[in-house]
């Protein structure tokens, strides 16, 4: 599976950018291959052998149709949710003037932007981590957009640049636009993280991060 995000990556990185003039290269390489094809006699000898022809149609159809809408799809679906905000510790601490105010009316304890990946994987909105309870805490999305993509996950990352090793898986990605909470588990300490992150969990590609600072 670490191939496919290698090709997802180079795709994002490489292909991505140069889109329109790959695009038309491959419209102008297409009819170049049909009119091989028919001054080759390649309709022709399908025509012949339809038996022979309908079933390689029939294995690449069978194939390409499940792995082509799996890997595509997200390139089209949307899906939106608007959770409530959470209730927030308001009594503990007075929060300084120049601090950003959660919907609830809390102080956030860490909050950041999000940015995609890159240019293809986009995304937007600001990631707060609020206490809900002494001791609880969630991690609450807000005006949030991202590329949709394949098995997208959401985690606490102890780097503030991505996905590393210790982070803190916390559920799959709800939604791609919209305004969402995951709690922390018990007895996690939020301070230990510094950034959220929206990971491909089947392919290791990350989609976007929100880099997370003390309000």
């Amino acid at each position: 599976m670490n191939l496919i995000g290698d090709l997802e990556r180079l795709f994002a990185t490489s292909i991505y950018p140069l889109r329109v003039p790959i695009a038309i290269a491959f419209g102008v390489g297409l009819v170049g291959l049909l009119i091989l094809a028919r001054r080759r006699g390649w309709f022709a000898s399908a025509r012949r052998h339809p038996g022979r022809t309908m079933a390689l149609l029939a294995g690449v159809l069978a194939i390409g149709l499940p792995l082509g809408w799996y890997l595509a799809s997200p390139l089209f679906i949307r899906t939106e949710l608007i959770e409530p905000s959470p209730v927030g510790v308001t009594g503990a601490t007075t929060a300084a003037p120049s601090a950003s105010v959660s919907p609830s009316g809390a102080a956030p304890l860490l909050t950041g932007t999000f940015q995609g990946a890159d240019d293809f994987h986009f995304g937007e909105g600001t990631a707060s981590i609020i206490e809900t309870a002494p001791g609880r805490y969630t991690l609450r999305f807000e005006a949030f957009s991202v590329r949709n993509g394949p098995d997208l996950y959401v985690y606490l990352s102890p780097d503030s640049g991505g996905y590393a090793d210790g982070a803190l898986e916390l559920g799959t990605l709800k939604a791609t636009d919209g305004a969402v909470g995951y709690e922390l588990p018990a007895g996690v300490d939020p301070t230990d993280f510094e950034s959220a992150v929206v990971w491909c969990k089947q392919f290791a590609v990350l989609f976007a991060v929100a880099p997370l600072a003390a309000t």
